[in-house]
């Protein structure tokens, strides 16, 4: 399911990008001791983050401008 980062607000954001990233430890770890069955959600979880930050970077910039 793809979120829609940009109507969430900047603490929710923080909050998602916190959650995602422990999500991204752990299957990084499952990965490594050969419990990960399916390693295609670390990309997934990789490309999460990337759009949370920039999401957050976006509203940095609109409300800088602003």
């Amino acid at each position: 399911m793809k979120t829609n980062y940009n109507t969430m607000k900047i603490k929710e954001l923080e909050a998602e990008e916190a959650k995602l990233r422990t999500e991204l430890f752990n299957l990084t770890f499952q990965n490594k001791v050969g419990q990960l069955a399916d390693t295609s959600r670390i990309n997934i979880v990789k490309r999460n983050i990337a759009r949370v930050k920039t999401a957050l970077k976006q509203k940095e910039i609109a409300g800088a401008k602003e």
